[in-house]
């Protein structure tokens, strides 16, 4: 589902950023497949320096569609970036992609909170958030954040995810999957 960036997947990741439903709100963008693998190698240096954590989203069968990438982490938080190419838009990968990446960002890597700054006229982004059932609306509760994020004009909401709420969820979700098995025995 998820794996290192890798510059050999340029090509393909290019082509799916490139089309007009998703370029609009992807935070990296490349005019040129040029620009673009140079804009990978900078990512892959970046996360050499712990600047940012960045993976590529795979399908079932190992191809690139899309990435999922921690930026500006300061205080074991950061702002989350992802985006799928459209032809997987809806099939459940963006879910699938967060929860992998939280995760790994939790689990292993030591984040204690991402933040999601969405646009808030980008209703596709806003509803994938509000379906998360780790993600809380947080324009009021990081008041500070928010107003930095909006700081010439009121245009994103602010959404978290905290370590805290995340590990809830997955514990819930494992005690549910024990309960379905125990009551298939």
């Amino acid at each position: 589902m998820l794996k290192k960036r890798d510059v050999h997947d340029s090509h393909v990741l290019f082509d799916l950023m490139t089309h007009p439903e998703v370029f609009p709100f992807v935070r990296q963008k490349a005019h040129s497949y040029e620009e673009f693998v140079f804009v990978t190698k900078q990512t892959i240096e970046s996360e050499e320096r712990g600047e940012l954590i960045s993976r590529t989203i795979t399908d079932e069968w190992g191809n690139p569609i899309g990435t999922i990438n921690l930026y500006d982490i300061n205080e074991n938080a950061g702002f989350l970036g992802t985006w799928l190419g459209k032809p997987f838009h809806g099939k459940g990968y963006n879910v699938l992609a967060k929860e992998a990446f939280f995760h790994e960002l939790f689990f292993d890597l030591g984040i204690e909170a991402v933040f999601m700054q969405i646009r808030k006229v980008n209703a596709r982004s806003r509803k994938a958030a509000e379906k998360l059932p780790y993600a809380i609306l947080a324009n009021e509760t990081r008041p500070a954040i928010y107003s930095r994020i909006n700081e010439t004009e009121d245009v994103f909401d602010l959404f978290e995810v905290s370590k805290d709420l995340f590990t809830f969820y997955m514990m819930r979700k494992q005690n549910e999957s024990a309960e379905e098995q125990a009551m298939e025995a």
